[in-house]
């Protein structure tokens, strides 16, 4: 080693406590110079300072220019982080906006070769935020709902003088509050003939729409979370992950390059 080595070698503490390419760790938040400016603020510094050291120990960086280069595989990382927030808190904010429709376009686009799946009278939220053992108690009350609206209107067909008694009680109790409601409003009037009536053109299809929507559980959910993604608002965030992809392969090439150029030549046997 010259004079001139010798004189870089003492000023560097690093390269001369142990010769001038032996792997040593730096301090994120000495040594880093784009450490102190990769976290933000509001963001978790020592999330970052971990992954920074994982990277130092993965690496073993040598000299400031491959720290340099592992400080940048970490603040590329750190990003795509950023992008990953961001993707997820734009489909989070679509998915609110879409599951929080009634009377929405999206239960009968999951199944649409079923004509009879109209558009939902319930949030698209009770559908798809429910449980599948919930979801399982809906299909069991609708399936009851139907089942006392068959003999309601089974009851009514076959007649009598106390038809009309007998078929509104034989109704659940939420079918017959609605039914009531109606007469209230005079929109059918309280007979054998009102009741048939509303049952065939309310209740009933109001019971199997509710008996559909609750065995297109998965279907719904799956449509809901489809249109919640809306593609083409990510593109952008797609092109810059991209980049920090590409960024990321360029700055591990520099850095395996510059580590085989610092090994020692291994001598010809």
């Amino acid at each position: 080693m010259n004079n001139l080595e010798n004189e870089i070698v003492s000023a560097d503490p690093v390269l001369s406590s142990s010769g001038p390419y032996q792997t040593v760790r730096y301090n994120a938040m000495t040594h880093g110079i784009l450490s102190k400016h990769a976290v933000l603020p509001h963001e978790d510094k020592n999330a970052f300072n971990e992954l920074l050291t994982a990277l130092q120990n993965e690496h073993q960086p040598a000299g400031m220019t491959e720290m340099h280069l592992v400080e940048e595989l970490a603040t590329i990382l750190w990003r795509k982080r950023r992008v990953l927030l961001a993707e997820g808190a734009s489909i989070n904010r679509n998915l609110r906006q879409v599951a929080s429709q009634t009377d929405s376009s999206i239960v009968p686009a999951a199944v649409p070769f079923d004509p009879g799946l109209k558009s939902s009278h319930l949030w698209v939220t009770d559908i798809i935020c429910d449980s599948p053992e919930e979801n399982q108690a809906r299909l069991n009350e609708a399936e009851l709902d139907l089942a006392a609206t068959e003999k309601a209107a089974a009851i009514l067909r076959k007649g009598g003088k106390t038809a009309y008694s007998r078929a509104r009680n034989a109704l659940i109790p939420e079918s017959r509050d609605m039914w009531e409601d109606y007469v209230e409003d005079e929109e059918y009037p309280a007979s054998a003939e009102g009741l048939a009536e509303f049952i065939r053109d309310k209740l009933r299809p109001l019971c199997l729409q509710m008996q559909k929507e609750a065995l297109y559980y998965q279907e719904i959910k799956a449509q809901t979370l489809g249109e919640g993604l809306r593609p083409q608002q990510l593109e952008k965030l797609n092109r810059y992950e991209v980049h920090l992809d590409r960024k990321f392969e360029r700055t591990l090439a520099m850095l395996l390059k510059l580590k085989d150029l610092r090994s020692p030549i291994n001598p010809t046997p």
